[in-house]
């Protein structure tokens, strides 16, 4: 299927990426920053999977930050819109077979380490994936990678490296810790989120970790930062809504434009 899917994108551009971004909830305004040289929106794509979230508008956006050739996800799938884990992670699969071989994972999570404070922004050395189901389940392509892929470095410290020191350099205060991912689309419930704190998580959400697990078995080298959109449930008392975290979006969207644009421009 990606083949076919290849073939299609070939037929409309030759561009080969060379770094492949997610962008998350709310995080769609870096795509304006982008010299772009060619928009294709998932829909066209044939047997492809579209984006239904709220913000997420469905598009690839192939151009240039700086000097890098990237191909940004502007809106991405996710398992509680009902797609398979393997759905989930197609465009991952397929920007890979493009040519890109780095890729910058970004999300709005939910706040789960006590030092943590709305607006923060975290980036992921790890994360915990148990609680969904693999993308690498089922008969393995070897044409993408191996069998059973090792995780002990699903994000990589070179890449987490040039974002603590590009945050530094834009006077960002960056924290770093530990991503769950649940499946959504509810929120999470207080006894949920103390589990999720007892296991080591320091941020939650409904996306990533499998698309880090697929991009590791097809060779990426995979960065991830996550903005603290909300103070996870039982952390905070205030009821959690998606408009909070398009809000919170909104307001640290200068500050995450500028982290990814320099971040990216080292890797």
């Amino acid at each position: 299927m990606l083949e076919k899917q290849l073939e299609y994108i070939r037929k409309i551009t030759d561009f080969k990426p060379d770094i492949a971004i997610v962008l998350g909830s709310g995080l769609g305004g870096l795509a304006d920053e982008i010299s772009a040289e060619c928009v294709i929106n998932y829909r066209d794509i044939p047997d492809f999977p579209v984006s239904t979230a709220p913000s997420h508008k469905g598009r690839f956006i192939f151009g240039k930050i700086g000097d890098k050739k990237v191909a940004v996800m502007q809106g991405r799938i996710h398992l509680y819109e009902g797609y398979s884990p393997c759905e989930a992670v197609m465009p991952i699969r397929l920007l890979r077979i493009m040519g890109a071989k780095k890729l910058l994972l970004t999300n709005a999570s939910g706040g789960i380490n006590k030092g943590f404070n709305v607006g923060d922004f975290m980036v992921i050395t790890d994360h915990i994936s148990c609680f969904v189901p693999s993308p690498l389940r089922g008969q393995n392509d070897d044409c993408l990678g191996t069998r059973f892929p090792d995780m002990s470095e699903v994000y990589s410290k070179r890449l987490i490296n040039i974002v603590e020191s590009t945050a530094e350099k834009c006077s960002i205060n960056i924290k770093k810790g530990i991503y769950l991912q649940l499946g959504g689309p509810n929120f999470e419930t207080p006894a949920e989120i103390k589990m999720a704190g007892l296991i080591g998580a320091d941020a939650v959400g409904m996306s990533t970790a499998i698309e880090a697990q697929a991009a590791v078995h097809c060779g990426y080298e995979v960065a991830g930062i996550s903005v603290i959109s909300n103070l996870a449930c039982g952390i905070s008392d205030s009821p959690i809504t998606a408009k909070e975290v398009e809000e919170t979006a909104n307001r640290i969207a200068p500050l995450f434009v500028n982290l990814v644009k320099e971040s990216v421009k080292e890797f």
